[in-house]
């Protein structure tokens, strides 16, 4: 078992890829007013890309064509998926450079009801491995497992030839600290819980490109729409809502050859922490002591240093995929954050294959940034055809 020191008010704060991101920013973490304003949420193993495909092309999705993994990226694109049901389980050890024992794994599905409709759902569970608690003057205080886990359950409609929507409800449970009490009992910490719901929207169309057939999509999703989550009762801290949109174009090469080419953007949804500035003699203070909806709002317009830090707030995802009598696939992309908001910038790459009613798909992030703790990470992907296998 790995033994982590446990410290009451920052054990929330280093754990999911908060860690990676302070990691990588600690010697750039400031806006352009000179404040450190890196945004972070509770739960923020939601914003992690599950499984490979995605995950390959420098987490693009929102657009590009439906696959069974859709349930994350954008639940609309399941309304125009070529197939009548299908399962995908996905396991990623993330941060393998700082630990060995932190893991997320991933079951989605769908089934088209009609030709107009289609339900699908997802269990996400994020395991932080065994931790030892330790009180204030180092003394062990007992052993846990901490863990989160989002159940979800989507319904996507097929609004017009070119058009499909959806909705998802979502139930998240963050056990962090497994009820645990300080040993003078002043503090104790319970599971956090939350409900939310996303609302997504996916266009495609047909066209020319050159004397190729090519599809051009597009896709929009606003996820985890929700509650904050509390661990203690009193302090309340928000959910990752997110805002993706994207565009997509797969070009039939000739008969055998597909090449598709994405660009996502990508932008939380939740108020800048608070901050006080002093302009012309005038105290400003800005708080993130907000309701949910009144955060959203607020994040578009809320970064001291205007807009061209709002604009920092954006992550760009680029990728690109070769696929091949639709058995094997070649990706690549790239990952893009600004330096003041997390600075995680990396290379994407992975490979994919499909046997009959199987698929297999690896992804491998390749950082930019040195000493980054996302390096090295790795994903899998085993999907079934269940069509195939019933004989469809």
């Amino acid at each position: 078992m790995m033994n982590k020191k446990f410290f009451s008010k920052t054990l929330l704060a280093i754990l999911l890829f908060g860690i990676a991101q302070f990691t990588t920013a600690q010697d750039n973490d400031v806006n352009l007013s000179g404040q450190q304003n890196i945004i972070s949420t509770a739960v923020s193993f939601l914003d992690i890309a599950p499984e490979s495909r995605g995950g390959a092309m420098g987490n693009t999705g929102v657009a590009i064509s439906p696959d069974v993994n859709s349930q994350h990226w954008n639940p609309a694109k399941y309304a125009f998926i070529d197939k009548e049901s299908g399962v995908a389980l996905s396991y990623t050890p993330w941060l393998r450079k700082l630990v060995n024992d932190i893991n997320l794994y991933y079951l989605t599905g769908f089934l088209r009801l009609d030709d107009m409709q289609t339900i699908s759902g997802s269990i996400r569970y994020f395991s932080l491995g065994d931790i030892t608690f330790m009180s204030e003057d180092a003394q062990p205080q007992g052993n846990a497992s901490p863990h989160e886990f989002a159940i979800d359950a989507a319904y996507s409609r097929v609004l017009s030839d070119h058009f499909s929507g959806s909705v998802a409800f979502r139930y998240i449970r963050s056990d962090l600290q497994m009820n645990f009490s300080n040993s003078s009992g002043s503090e104790t910490y319970q599971a956090g819980n939350s409900f939310a719901a996303d609302l997504a929207f996916y266009y495609q169309n047909e066209i020319n490109l050159g004397g190729n057939d090519a599809n051009l999509s597009a896709g929009i999703n606003i996820s985890n729409i929700g509650s904050k989550i509390s661990y203690d009762g009193n302090i309340e801290q928000f959910i990752p809502t997110n805002l993706r949109l994207g565009t997509a174009l797969k070009t039939n090469l000739d008969e055998y050859n597909e090449l598709t080419v994405a660009l996502d953007l990508n932008k939380l949804l939740v108020p800048t922490p608070d901050y006080q500035e002093v302009e012309e003699n005038n105290s400003v203070f800005q708080s993130d002591n907000v309701s949910v909806i009144s955060g959203i709002f607020q994040s578009f317009s809320d970064a001291p240093g205007g807009m061209e830090e709002e604009l920092q707030e954006i992550n760009v995802s680029v990728g690109a995929e070769y696929l091949y009598n639709k058995q094997f696939a070649v990706r690549a992309g790239y990952f893009h954050e600004h330096e003041n908001k997390g600075n995680r910038k990396y290379f994407t790459a992975g490979v994919g294959l499909k046997f009959n009613m199987l698929s297999i798909d690896a992804s491998y992030i390749i950082p930019v940034v040195q000493n980054n703790p996302l390096a090295n990470t790795v994903r899998f992907t085993l999907g079934l055809d269940l069509d195939q296998m019933i004989g469809q």
